[in-house]
């Protein structure tokens, strides 16, 4: 595996879009004053009053998440590295690639129901503990010279696994650390941080480091996470959901059968909220045709654009800016043009973005739709989570996150396969038509969805209890 394959793996690992998409992405409740917006009004974002601080709580919960992403951001970075620096392999390298994104599959919906029983604060210090372990482990390892891909993929299982839980954990914390009029603001700063650590200086601060020694970079993501524990450790506060349970029991068969019904409530009642429903089954479809359209964007970027490793790079950049700049003013863009005019705009700039990659041979102009494209996804993460955090009764926050994170990570999958099979097929551009094609469906099928007075009862209603 050449750079230019290893950057791909490590983009397409970041890029989901989800409840964080950081997500990737993915890439997000307690009571608060209902925003008092009249749906015959233009819908409006009351979050942004200036002087009003995110409090302190809410800054450890930042800054622990934000040094978290960075060693996420530098294992991401190594993983592909150290696996190239063993094996030409095609097979072993989609393999540390599959064993990267099967733990979303495996343990979201689950993770999501042990989010929503016990305390959210603890759990995330205790994954990020075992995550201090493990990462510890692998770095001890290869700086003794026991290097293992097999260790490796095993090491990516387990810190992915917690990564699953410790967002759905996360995000579910939120509605308790800030006033409910403020979410968009807190969402941004999750997303910028994210954004800067793992999309801007992770790349070159990971790449780095792998040089200086191939265990340098797993060290410091082991400390990271210590770090992460470390500040959640000093967050004040109990933070475990009014989960109901029933009285009575005979043994394993009444648990399993109700851990399965719990299960079922969450994803029921994400069924019948059609703003949350709509914007869910779009994440998942549009990360599947995003996701295949990126797996041979390398193969495009050199054929069609003529950029050889630092021009692809490059262009990546140009996306993680425009999050950070969406991230940065996202709560005053969302109040400035409606957070229905943000949806809309930004289903348009998906599939601008394909038209533009299956059409224009310009770095120039991929660079710019990348960007318009970063401001997008960042704006999205903020909507979708704080609409999700608005309505969302507190003890089912984790389930109704990780059926999010669990249909995102899906779409991403089916997306990694499909790439490369239609681009054999039909052309190196087919992709990014199929991508267009779906982009316009969906935009004119769901545009309805998305109108004022539908997304201003949303922001107008408080998340009770059932």
């Amino acid at each position: 595996m050449d750079v230019q394959a290893a950057l791909t793996f490590s983009w397409v690992t970041n890029s989901s879009r989800g409840p964080d998409c950081t997500s990737p992405t993915v890439r997000r409740k307690w009571l608060g004053t209902p925003v008092g917006i009249r749906p015959s009004r233009r819908v409006t974002v009351v979050s942004l009053d200036m002087a009003e601080s995110l409090g302190p709580r809410f800054a450890k919960l930042w800054t622990a998440s934000t040094m978290s992403a960075l060693g996420s951001g530098l294992a991401t970075i190594a993983a592909p590295l150290f696996v190239a620096a063993h094996t030409r392999s095609p097979l072993i390298v989609s393999a540390t690639f599959g064993v990267a994104w099967l733990p979303w599959l495996l343990f979201a919906l689950p993770g999501g129901l042990l989010v929503d029983r016990v305390d959210r604060r603890r759990l995330m210090v205790t994954i990020d503990w075992t995550r201090v372990a493990a990462m510890g482990v692998l770095a001890t390892a290869l700086l003794a010279g026991w290097s293992s891909i097999a260790l490796l993929d095993a090491v990516l299982f387990v810190i992915n696994t917690g990564e699953v839980i410790f967002r759905s954990a996360g995000q579910a914390m939120i509605p308790s650390l800030v006033p409910r009029a403020r979410l968009e603001r807190a969402n941004g700063w999750l997303v910028g941080g994210t954004t800067l650590m793992q999309g801007i200086i992770a790349g070159p601060l990971g790449g780095f480091l792998f040089v200086v020694a191939a265990s340098v970079p797993f060290f410091v993501n082991a400390g990271t996470y210590a770090v992460s524990a470390v500040l959640l450790g000093l967050v004040a506060g109990t933070y475990r959901a009014s989960f109901r349970t029933e009285a009575g029991g005979d043994g394993r068969s009444r648990q399993a059968g109700r851990v399965r019904a719990e299960l079922a409530e969450g994803f029921r009642w994400l069924l019948h909220q059609r703003v949350l429903r709509t914007m869910t089954v779009l994440i998942g479809l549009l990360n599947l045709t995003l996701t295949a359209a990126t797996s041979v964007l390398v193969l495009l970027a050199k054929e069609r654009l003529g950029l050889g490793s630092v021009g692809y790079g490059t262009l990546f950049t140009c996306e993680a800016a425009g999050a950070l700049l969406g991230s940065a003013c996202g709560d005053r863009l969302i109040k400035r043009v409606t957070a229905t005019w943000t949806i809309r705009i930004g289903l348009l700039i998906e599939a601008g973005l394909h038209l533009a990659l299956a059409t224009s041979r310009s770095a120039y102009v991929v660079g710019a739709m990348l960007f318009a494209f970063g401001v997008h996804a960042a704006l999205w993460s903020i909507v979708g989570n704080s609409l999700r955090q608005r309505l969302t009764p507190p003890e089912l926050l984790g389930r109704v996150a990780s059926t999010s994170l669990f249909i995102a990570a899906g779409g991403n999958c089916v997306g990694a396969l499909l790439g490369g099979m239609v681009a054999a097929k039909f052309g190196i551009t087919a992709p990014y038509w199929v991508g267009f094609v779906v982009a316009v469906i969906v935009s004119a099928a769901t545009w309805r969805v998305f109108n004022r007075a539908t997304v201003a009862q949303a922001y107008a209603e408080p998340a009770l209890s059932r």
